[in-house]
């Protein structure tokens, strides 16, 4: 069936081009059209342009017509960085936090990942899935039609299986699309604290093998920190995974510099991730590279730590993407549209800025740029009509209001 959108009073994030991302000073521009309309046809745009230049539809029959009443048109959002499976919130470590500890303290005191794997491992796969279900179908309401999900909430070969079995029957279940990451190498489990290598090596030969098999991770993670895995161990992971063709995207850079940026560019990882502290060398590793450099602003927010230094590196030539880090430690919201105003206001962004590095750039950093992240002759009609607003910068400006009227998966209204 064929689906045609009148009435948009704009079209935001147009593109003929084919470009991968956008980087620098060129994430600054935007391309739309006013007055417009879209063709959509078996969840495919088809056709798009001034309402004027329309040339109307010759058979009528099984047309759907969805009038946008002066709304505003733009991409979902492509929310490359979640870990949306979960057991529990945790609520408590918030409390702790509000008291004065810190996200190591919390950890070290057996909260953090731990505490998630813990209620993890005892939570049945089914009620897992469905909970996970509900929070993902909620996400779309918000905007969101494409999500990469990490495990890494398990840190045992069953728990950390029964994750990304979970992710797999969202993909089968679920209209938007799923990029699913495994991320054992998330936290050391309590038994392998004096032996963190021995758990780095059930990794790599006992879970990596069934996971590649089973075909049950689209990308391979690591968290290179202090007290968790050293870019030694981030090296021995890239490189094990190349040898089942699973790139890489790296959690690095969130409370130190430790040189997990080079490493992780060196090996073909896609993007990496968090960058709240960042060096000369950290960018000069990044430039000219085809690693996207992610920035999760809302774990800024909720942990009160440093903001990535975005301003500087689009300065220097930087692509940039936007993601939630949605999690129940550090991160629990998944609403991109809050995240697109922590990139005005916090990062300092521009509206076009924070919707490139929300659309194209992000899906880039989850490999779904020729699908999705514009709206482009051939690519998925993933979109959200708004109400009627006064300009695309009020998404981001007023961030306690929902302007989102609708929200279209695959050319279908959710």
């Amino acid at each position: 069936m064929k689906t045609v959108i009148k009435n948009i009073s704009k079209l935001i994030q147009t593109d003929n081009t084919q470009k991968k991302f956008v980087s620098g000073n060129d994430m600054s521009k935007i391309e739309t059209i006013d007055n417009a309309f879209i063709e959509i046809n078996q969840g495919i745009i088809s056709d798009y342009g001034d309402m004027l230049e329309w040339k109307g539809i010759d058979d009528w029959n099984n047309i759907n017509i969805i009038d946008a009443e002066g709304g505003m048109v733009f991409p979902t959002y492509c929310d490359s960085h979640t870990h949306l499976v979960f057991a529990k919130s945790r609520e408590e470590e918030f409390i702790s936090r509000i008291k004065g500890l810190s996200y190591q303290e919390i950890a070290d005191n057996g909260g953090g990942i731990l505490n998630s794997a813990i209620k993890l491992q005892n939570q049945d796969e089914d009620t897992l899935y469905k909970e996970a279900l509900i929070r993902l179908n909620d996400l779309a309401k918000l905007g969101t039609g494409a999500i990469e999900i990490k495990s890494g909430y398990g840190l045992t070969i069953e728990s950390e299986l029964k994750i990304l079995q979970v992710i797999k029957r969202l993909k089968e279940n679920s209209e938007i699309t799923i990029k699913s990451t495994f991320l054992g190498a998330h936290a050391v489990p309590k038994e392998f604290k004096k032996n963190k290598k021995d758990y780095l090596k059930i990794i790599i030969n006992e879970m990596l093998p069934i996971i590649a098999k089973n075909n049950l991770a689209d990308f391979i993670d690591i968290f290179c920190e202090v007290g968790y895995f050293s870019v030694e161990d981030l090296q021995d992971l890239l490189i094990a995974a190349k040898s089942y063709n699973i790139t890489a995207k790296t959690h690095v850079n969130q409370f130190n510099s430790l040189g997990g940026i080079k490493k992780s560019v060196d090996l073909g990882a896609l993007s990496v991730d968090h960058l709240e502290v960042m060096n000369n060398e950290d960018i000069l590793a990044l430039k000219n590279s085809k690693c996207m450099p992610t920035i999760l602003p809302s774990c800024s927010f909720f942990l009160s730590i440093p903001y990535s230094p975005v301003r500087k590196m689009i300065s220097e030539g930087l692509p940039i993407a936007l993601a939630s880090d949605f999690n129940p430690g550090s991160s629990p919201s998944g609403n991109m549209n809050f995240v697109s105003s922590l990139g005005c206001i916090k990062l300092k962004m521009t509206p076009e800025e924070v919707i490139n590095a929300t659309t194209i750039n992000s899906a880039y950093a989850m490999g779904v740029e020729k699908e999705l992240g514009t709206i482009s002759i051939g690519k998925k009609a993933n979109l959200f009509i708004t109400k009627h607003i006064p300009s695309y910068s009020y998404l981001a400006y007023n961030f306690g209001e929902s302007v989102i009227n609708k929200v279209i998966i695959n050319g279908k209204v959710i």
